[in-house]
């Protein structure tokens, strides 16, 4: 399908046609996380999922309740990887991997937060 100025999305102005979407119990506490480690914006929404932007990408988070809480293996890019797995650990995030030097060229880390969703965060070198 395309329109006279390029090809159309399903996907609302804006949005990726692949949105992930967390469903957590205490969404309100992961969305207080990810600005704190990732820098992210958005805010918590409650009734609706609420959108959470990091850098140019965007998540879904929302509360268990209807639905049974799910989890994501999310890579992300950040400027420093270091400082984020800091802040993530005080943050209290579970290192899995301490950041070290990719054979592909990634400054990368690995963390799980407390709602169970695992983050490999990375700074391309």
């Amino acid at each position: 399908m395309t329109r006279a100025d390029g090809p159309s999305s399903p996907a609302p102005p804006g949005w990726s046609t692949v949105t992930p979407r967390i469903v957590a119990r205490d969404a309100r506490g992961l969305v207080e996380f990810l600005p704190r480690v990732l820098e992210a914006t958005g805010d918590y929404l409650g009734a609706v999922p609420s959108v959470i932007r990091i850098g140019d990408s965007q998540i879904m988070i929302s509360d268990a309740g209807e639905r049974e809480p799910t989890t994501a293996f999310l890579y992300v890019y950040v400027d420093d990887a270091d400082a984020a797995w800091r802040r993530a650990v005080e943050a209290g995030a579970r290192t899995i991997e301490e950041p070290l030097e990719t054979p592909y060229g990634d400054r990368r880390c690995m963390v799980q937060d407390r709602w169970g969703n695992t983050w490999q965060i990375a700074t391309r070198h």
